[in-house]
């Protein structure tokens, strides 16, 4: 397996595209808006200028892995000889289906296909394909140059055969692969987002502030970040997105989605993205200023 093609060049797909290209895979992002594609180059070659100055490689290697990537704004010229293809796109079903169907029609017979989706289900992505033994889940954690973790999703026809090449490969790149069944949310986004959403139900019943929250989590619980501030990482829209997922997978009032997380992503408040979330970005991308209407 040498050719791999990542579809999407926003934060993930660029950080997949990164992490396998500095593994010496032939790499072809592909992306419809060419602007998007620059930035995602741009982005990796930030990050690997990082690595450079901090000793973790070298010049070469920063020259290699960008010369093992290669950029297209067409699916069936960029998924071309392909061996894995990897679906990084929005956080959006329909989408998600839509690239699938098209994927199945031009890739390869023999390429595998895979979605860096966090919640979605990939036997409903599978079953838009007349591949779905080869259709399976790499749920990378951003960052991904950095965060270890791949949750491998098996959905329910996908084979033992691609589900130990997906294994091994993620074991190639560096990272520690973990495989996990096909329920909304998987494991690690089923344990985390009940969790942020019941921090914002804290935030929004007034028991603390953003700050005392967060604090409490941090010194408490040891968390690296507290929870309003991760809610900000991943972006509201994404959160909103996953737990909408989850309750309608489960039809459980757990994972229905706070009411002030709703009207922040109305309201397009979404996080450091946008400049402002349960915290202002419009100085630095720091949590250090609470957001105004928290304040």
């Amino acid at each position: 397996m040498n050719n791999i093609a990542v579809i999407g060049a926003g934060t993930m797909g660029n950080g997949i595209a990164h992490v396998f290209a500095q593994n010496n895979y032939k790499v072809h992002l592909i992306d419809i808006s060419q602007e998007s594609l620059n930035k995602g180059l741009a982005t990796i070659t930030k990050n690997l200028d990082r690595l450079v100055a901090k000793d973790k490689i070298t010049e070469a290697i920063k020259l290699e892995t960008l010369k093992n990537i290669s950029t297209f704004t067409s699916i069936s010229t960029g998924v071309k000889d392909s061996d894995l293809v990897v679906e990084a796109a929005t956080e959006n079903v329909d989408l998600k289906l839509k690239i699938f169907k098209e994927l199945d029609e031009v890739a390869p017979e023999k390429a595998i296909l895979a979605s860096n989706t966090s919640s979605i289900s990939i036997t409903q992505i599978a079953a838009v394909t007349n591949r779905p033994e080869k259709v399976i889940g790499m749920h990378f954690m951003n960052p991904v140059p950095i965060m270890k973790l791949v949750e491998i999703i098996r959905g329910y026809n996908t084979s033992n055969e691609v589900t130990t090449t997906i294994m091994e490969l993620s074991k190639n790149l560096g990272k520690a692969p973990v495989e996990v069944n096909d329920y909304p949310g998987f494991v690690a986004n089923r344990i985390l987002m009940p969790m942020l959403n019941e921090a914002i139900e804290t935030l929004y019943n007034g028991v603390a502030g953003v700050y005392e929250i967060d604090t409490v989590m941090k010194l408490g619980m040891a968390h690296p970040m507290g929870p309003l501030q991760l809610a900000d990482f991943i972006g509201l829209d994404v959160c909103l997105s996953i737990l909408n997922v989850m309750y309608d997978g489960f039809k459980n009032p757990k994972y229905a989605p706070c009411p002030l997380l709703v009207n922040m992503v109305q309201a397009g408040k979404l996080g450091i993205k946008t400049g402002e979330g349960f915290y202002d970005y419009s100085e630095n991308r720091k949590a250090e200023k609470i957001a105004k209407q928290f304040r």
